[in-house]
């Protein structure tokens, strides 16, 4: 039987961070999940973000995934801790459900993997810090408690920037009108100063080039992928009984809610190849149809 990680997205902006995750861990097993009939999930209520998140992760718990890495910040931001604290010990004791909050701020605070509360990084315990993210992830003011924990000296300046999604799903990763949008995001950010910057949305690296174009060299620009693959590895380091049940042949699947050819043709945007996806249903209802 293959036990695979599964990787959950509300959309194709985790494609990003599977990518990172095969390229840094290419022995493991991996099943994508997209709930693209339901994207995007930044515009829901926070219950009902948890209701998709719980349906997405029991159904990949139905696959085999006794992992399952939340790529999805909306879905990490409003949900992961309540499945953590409550669904999971009541329901999947032996389950494992981790986000892409925790790895970046760790990251963003210049801290080691699995950094304790309250243990700040000698060369970064104090300044200024920003995150840029979808108006859901940022009203949740999720990396902000985290970082409040873990470096508490920090000083975080939030952002949302609600147009970035959409142009980078219609295509429009450069010209003036992009232009425009990343400086008006940006220059708010710019003026204080930060000394790292995290892109806390998965769909961000593909403005990356503008991105780059427009914020000071001396600012460290953060993406989430290749920080969530270099701490899920660790990860799997200190928990060998979790590790030691994952098989590693090197497969990965790929599954939307959604048209599978749309889903394909899209994702070429996100992973600059064309891979194949099939269709799946999350709900009791539609499964029996």
């Amino acid at each position: 039987m293959t036990v695979v990680i599964g990787v959950f997205d509300s959309g194709f902006g985790g494609l990003t961070v599977l990518d990172a995750l095969v390229e840094r861990l290419p022995q493991y097993d991996f099943l994508y999940l997209a709930d693209n009939a339901r994207a995007p999930y930044g515009a829901r209520s926070p219950d009902v973000v948890l209701r998709f998140t719980q349906e997405a992760v029991e159904w990949l718990f139905d696959q085999g995934c006794p992992l399952v890495v939340l790529a999805c910040n909306t879905a990490s931001a409003r949900a992961l801790r309540t499945l953590q604290q409550k669904y999971l010990p009541a329901h999947h004791p032996d389950r494992r459900i981790l986000g892409v909050v925790r790895p970046s701020v760790e990251a963003l605070a210049g801290l080691p993997p699995g950094a304790l509360p309250g243990v700040t990084h000698p060369t970064l315990a104090s300044g200024q810090v920003a995150v840029l993210g979808t108006e859901t992830t940022i009203g949740s003011d999720s990396f902000g408690l985290e970082l409040r924990k873990l470096a508490p000296g920090l000083h975080l300046f939030q952002q949302s920037c609600p147009m970035w999604v959409p142009l980078v799903e219609a295509g429009e990763l450069d010209g003036q009108g992009t232009e425009w949008f990343l400086h008006r995001y940006l220059d708010p950010v710019l003026e204080l100063h930060p000394s790292r910057l995290l892109l806390a949305c998965t769909h961000y690296p593909l403005l990356l080039s503008g991105i780059r174009r427009i914020v000071p060299s001396g600012v460290e620009i953060l993406t989430q992928g290749g920080l969530v693959a270099e701490r899920l590895e660790d990860w799997l380091r200190r928990h060998p009984e979790m590790e030691a049940r994952l098989t590693k042949a090197g497969k990965v699947e790929y599954t939307t809610t959604d048209d599978p050819d749309w889903f394909s043709n899209m994702g070429i945007r996100f992973l600059s190849r064309r891979v194949e996806a099939r269709r799946v249903c999350l709900t009791g209802e539609e499964k029996g149809h």
